[in-house]
This record gives structure tokens, sequence and C-alpha cells, in this order.
């Protein structure tokens, strides 16, 4: 009988499982994949998720895999650029951009050595109901038991899906994007070039000398980019000429990833022997590349949750509220201003007037770029809350 069965072991698994084993409880980390193993990601982990790390011991270990710092951003609004770095988080000032077959591996360990009972390369083929409450999983003909089960199984979640997690706030997705990797090039800032119809963002530099290159096009282009990608891909790049100059003095080191399904929702994240917790409970367009911080943070809520729940130090609804409340109200602001990146719009008078405003005042650009990077509350800096 384990404390938690946690069904998903990248960056939302396995954090949960490793501060609940640190915490002393028995927990079961599966996934249906092995490891290393890749999955599609903006790689990106800003300064509050690097902050965790650190906070996690794990920081260092992160370094020594050969992933560059990340720390100068440079948007770039077409007739100029601002450019800065975001304010530090909890002290943590750099940010990175490792491979997920670097970064999911590395917290995978993490959680074996923490006591966390790790099964890879299984697949979860029910969950095992008792009296309406989750009470475990079956793979194959082999049953595990445990009080709660954690979907951090990403956005088609088998976890939310079985349960029937109720949905809100969901608004249809407004993007598509592709990736690839360049090598051999200069520079390690990273460029963001929105434009009308297209975002094109020259990512940090990661693992092997790599460098992630992503451009974002309306959802309603996908089939057409898809068609031909590479044409599409260069195409979007020429709006970006600081950027292409560069790449063009190196050269595209993998295929490109694409994908086309980027919803924006919230999950009711519990229920009877059940939580979800990462993508499986909310998600947005990756555009601001939110996608890892928000699932260390997450992690770390839903673990002080049901670490609450289980001492009985607070009454596990209560605490699972708690989690869902706080989430919600931590994420809000982002979700509202990754909605209005992910329209790929124009700028409207007013966001033409902020970028004039900002364009001699070096402090202020820091700020704005870290309202993006999450360092830098967006109701703080625009002086109002932005509205539900």
């Amino acid at each position: 009988m384990y404390d938690a069965i946690v069904v998903g072991a990248r960056a939302a698994g396995s954090p949960t499982a490793m501060l609940l084993a640190r915490k002393g409880h028995r927990v079961l980390l599966v996934d249906r994949a092995t490891f290393p193993s890749d999955t599609l990601s903006t790689h990106y982990i800003h300064q509050p998720g690097v902050a965790r790390l650190r906070r996690w011991g794990l920081l260092d270990r992160l370094v020594a895999t050969g992933c560059p710092p990340a720390r100068d951003l440079v948007f770039d609004v077409g007739p100029f650029a601002l450019a800065g770095a975001p304010p530090p988080s909890d002290g943590v000032a750099d940010a990175y951009a490792p491979r997920r077959t670097v970064l999911d591996t590395l917290l995978i360990d993490a959680a074996a050595e923490a006591g966390a009972d790790v099964r890879t390369g299984l697949s979860v083929d029910e969950l095992v109901f008792e009296d309406g409450a989750v009470v475990g999983i079956r793979s194959g003909d082999s049953v595990e038991r445990a009080r709660f089960v954690i979907g951090a199984d990403g956005r088609n979640s088998f976890v939310a899906r079985t349960v029937a997690a109720p949905a809100y706030d969901e608004r249809p997705g407004l993007a598509c994007a592709y990736y690839t990797y360049w090598g051999g090039i200069a520079g390690g800032d990273v460029e963001l070039y929105p434009r009308e119809g297209r975002m094109v963002m020259g990512g940090a530099a990661t693992n092997d000398g790599l460098r992630i290159v992503i451009v974002f096009w309306p959802r309603k282009e996908f089939h057409a980019v898809r068609a031909n990608v590479e044409q599409s891909f260069h195409n979007a790049l020429a709006l970006a000429p600081p950027l292409a100059e560069r790449l063009a003095a190196g050269e595209r080191a993998e295929r490109f990833y694409g994908i086309a399904d980027l919803p924006f929702y919230n999950r009711k994240p519990y229920g009877p022997g059940w939580a979800l917790v990462g993508d499986a409970g909310y998600h947005k367009d990756p555009i601001t590349a939110q996608g890892i911080t928000d699932a260390f943070r997450d992690a770390e809520l839903l673990a002080d949750a049901l670490d609450a729940g289980f001492t009985g130090t607070r009454p596990l609804e209560d605490a699972l509220a708690g989690y869902e409340r706080t989430r919600n109200d931590e994420t809000r602001p982002l979700y509202e201003l990754t909605y209005e990146f992910a329209a790929l719009a124009p700028p409207s008078p007013e966001q033409q007037a902020l970028f004039m405003s900002l364009r001699d005042d070096p402090e202020r650009t820091s700020r704005f770029l870290g309202t993006v990077a999450g360092t830098v509350p967006i109701s703080e800096f625009f002086g109002a809350p932005v509205p539900a």
C-alpha cells in the first residue's frame, strides 16, 4: 500500500514524487516511457523554476550537464529592440534551457534517490475504484494500491480523462508551433520577435552546443506550414533579420518538431483519491515558455498539500482546495498575458506607447521582461490587476 502513486515521470511527476518521498511518504512513480527520452518542449526554465531546483539541491546537477545559463532577453518590436535581464527570483538571476533527455532523467533519478519506487516502461491500463474513489492502478495483471493516485501525465492525461476531471476557463488554442535546433552559432541571449501573425523565438542555448529556435503561426495555418515546414520556417526567420543572420553562420542540427494542439484550460486538480499536477491539471500556450516552471511550482504545492493531509496537520480536503486556489491565483495573470501573446496580433496603440516608453528606460525594460519571466507581478508592473 503506497501513500501515493504518481502516473507520469517528467517535469511535474518526478518532482512531486521526490518531494513526497523526502517527506517520508511511500511513493510509486510510473511512466510508460523509458529514460532518457525526449518530449515536445520549449526547454526553458525561468528564474522561479531554477530557484526551486536550487532549493531542491538539483541546480548544481543541471549545471554539471553543460547546459549554459541564460540571463539576457531581447524583445524586438520591429522598429527597435528592448533588451534587458529579468530581475532575479529568490536570488537566482539565470534561466536554463536543458534538453528534456537531460532534465527528465535528472529529475527521475532524484525521485529514486529520495526513496520513490520508480518503474519506467510501464503503462497504466486502468484506475482501480472502490466506493467511487480511486484506490490504485492496474497494469496488465498487476494491481498497486495507494491512498492517492496523481495524474502527471500531460495534456492528454489518462488520469484526468478517467476520473472526468471538470475543466473550466477553457479556451481553444490560437497558435501552432514548430521548433528545431541550430549548431555552430554565437550568442546566448534569448530573442523574441513578435510580428503580425508570427512569433519567432531564438531560444537559449541548450546542451551539446545547440540552440533551440521556435516559430509560432496562427493555428489555422498549421496544415499549410506542415506541407513545407522548412520553407515556412525560413520565411518566418526572414522577419527576424538579426537572428536569421546569425543562424546563417551555423546549420540546422535536427529535424523539425511541431504541434497544433495548444489549448488553454484549468481542470479541477483533485477529487476522491486522485489529484492532477502539471499539464494534466492546467495548460496554456507555450509561447511564454512557462510549462516547466509551472510544473515545478505545482509539484511543490501539491506535495505540501498531500503531506498536510496525510500527516493530519490540516484536513486533506482543505489542503487540496488550497492547492487549487493558490495554483489559480498564481497562474491567472500569465494565463491572460499568454492568451494575448498567442493571438499573434499586431501591437495595440497602448502596447506601442508602452514599448516607446521603455525604449530609453533600461530599468523598466528589465521589469517588463520580468513580467514574462514571472519574476515581476504583472499587476505590479501595469498598476492594475489583470481582469479574470
